[in-house]
């Protein structure tokens, strides 16, 4: 077992217990730190559920209007549990929630890891129970140590999660899948290069795939370029040695021989100089997260594993480097793709849309009812829609309105962009079938969308989400890292509570 593949098993989140019913002090007593939600409005008897309330009344009374959190005490115990009071209303979205979940958390930081509780208090049941679930994926998101290779590591925050208060036990399932799910698509993006070149990389899939009961298929430089795979092949071209590859992960709840209903692919890119149209500095040095596609789309199998989705599932992952030297491709190559298409490459730092070109066809080829992809695809799409949202692209426009209301009850915001035959007249080319994108560079981010439908089978329904919000500093929603392994939750809900492909919700509850 390799350091990587046990690190990988980090990735898990804490413990997440569940007390009903109004809390003892004993109960308290055993908290380090405690997480107080009350309404906005805070009708006086409420006060007298509070503990310490009059104390804390006082207190928020002098606190700054609007401040997260509102209230920083201490309840009168051994421990001296750290008490945060926050307040918020419940007509706010779920990013907005999230968000507010987040700093409340944030608010522990300084504290001594331990025993985290969380009290929703003064809300109707129904909006306990969403409070209490944004609250808890929040605090996993933080209890989460990203790697490190610092001498010294960083501090464990938060050991355990204790919900408080409820009438019932609340289903938090969904919470825990997609912070594992989210763990590992931050844990792989935020690797160095060097500690996940392609090489291992293939091997911690193959490891993670034995100990999940997925198969594993690794397609070679030799297998590839047998198959005909140009697109993807001009880009690992220019590599030290043949350790790229197309990987295929195989969920299969039931015969091992079904057909996947749903494909998920990766944009890969270990590392990206932008070949021989070389990156400048500032946006060469952050490219060891250009394969945060790939992480998702592992991240999205993995909550859709711990979820029991009775669903086959595939997920097709690019692996290479984008690198110089004298084998690399260039401006004006010509290249086959595995479809037959002729490519006439115009810019080698557009090499993602390369890579998947070859993968979409692979995936497209077993014939799924739907395939998202996922890539940090364009830098058009970071200056159209910022760090906040990430872009989503498909061939049924009738799924706008559904892919816009999965990122906003997600919590993980995106804005649907058209494409199709209209612009594909920005990419005509002279010497091959489609050049790679324009030399103009506008609406690059809707170029490159169109280029890849070129290698989805339209009897499928495709998603493209452009991942410009890979990265915000400060976090994101409930996400507290700069990385922040967005796209997991939006895809759960994309596929489970929208029914993306017909008949697969596995959830209890309907989710905000």
């Amino acid at each position: 077992m390799t350091s990587l593949a046990e690190n990988f098993k980090k990735t898990k989140p804490i413990k997440v217990s569940q007390v009903t019913g109004t809390p003892s002090s004993t109960i308290l007593a055993g908290l380090d730190q405690l997480l107080l939600i009350l309404p906005a409005r805070i009708p006086t008897p409420l006060w007298r559920k509070v503990p310490q309330g009059s104390r804390v009344q006082a207190l928020k009374k002098r606190s700054a209007t609007g401040s997260v959190p509102a209230v920083a005490s201490r309840l009168n115990n051994k421990k001296q549990t750290a008490l945060f009071v926050g307040t918020t209303n419940t007509n706010l979205d779920t990013f907005e929630l999230l968000t507010f979940a987040r700093k409340m958390v944030a608010a522990t930081a300084g504290e001594k890891a331990g025993i985290l509780g969380i009290w929703v208090l003064g809300f109707d049941e129904t909006d306990q129970a969403r409070l209490s679930r944004h609250l808890t994926a929040a605090a996993l998101a933080a209890a989460y140590r990203m790697p490190t290779y610092k001498t010294r590591g960083a501090p464990l925050r938060i050991r355990s999660v204790q919900i408080l208060g409820t009438p019932d036990r609340i289903d938090v399932s969904r919470e825990i899948a997609e912070a594992e799910g989210n763990n590992v698509a931050r844990f792989l993006t935020a690797l160095p290069a060097n500690k996940l070149d392609a090489g291992a990389y293939t091997n911690l899939l193959k490891h993670v795939a034995k100990d999940e009961g997925w198969q594993y298929k690794r397609y070679g430089i030799t297998e590839l370029k047998k198959m005909g795979a140009g697109a993807f092949l001009a880009v690992a071209q220019g590599n030290a040695d043949d350790s790229a590859a197309i990987v295929r992960l195989r969920y299969r709840p039931g015969s091992k021989a079904a057909a996947p209903e749903l494909s998920l692919v990766g944009k890969g890119i270990i590392f990206d100089t932008g070949g021989t149209n070389l990156k400048p500095f500032t946006s060469m040095l952050d490219m060891h997260i250009d394969m945060g596609g790939s992480a998702v789309a592992v991240g999205t199998l993995l909550a859709l594993t711990r979820l029991n989705v009775d669903m086959p599932v595939d997920t097709w992952l690019a692996i290479t480097e984008n690198r110089t030297g004298p084998t690399a491709y260039k401006s004006q190559d010509v290249v086959t793709a595995l479809n037959s298409k002729t490519i006439q490459t115009i810019h080698t730092d557009a090499e993602g849309r390369m890579a998947l070109a070859d993968t979409l066809t692979l995936a497209s080829e077993d014939k799924p009812k739907a395939i998202i992809d996922y890539a940090t695809l364009t830098g058009a799409c970071l200056n159209a829609v910022t760090s906040r949202y990430s872009g989503v692209f498909t061939n049924r426009p009738d799924l706008h309105p559904v892919l816009k209301k999965s990122g906003r009850d997600s919590g993980e915001r995106v804005w649907p962009f058209p494409i199709g035959k209209e612009y594909l007249e920005e990419l005509k080319s002279d010497t091959a079938d489609i050049a790679q994108c324009s030399p103009n560079g506008g609406g690059d981010h809707i170029l490159a969308g169109s280029f890849l439908q070129e290698f989805v089978d339209n009897k499928c329904d495709w998603v493209h989400v452009d991942l410009s919000s890979v990265s915000r500093k400060g976090g994101l929603a409930h996400v507290p890292t700069e990385l922040t392994g967005f796209g997991v939750r939006f895809s759960t809900n994309l596929i489970l509570d929208k029914n993306l492909i017909g008949g697969a919700s596995q959830t209890p509850d309907q989710r905000d």
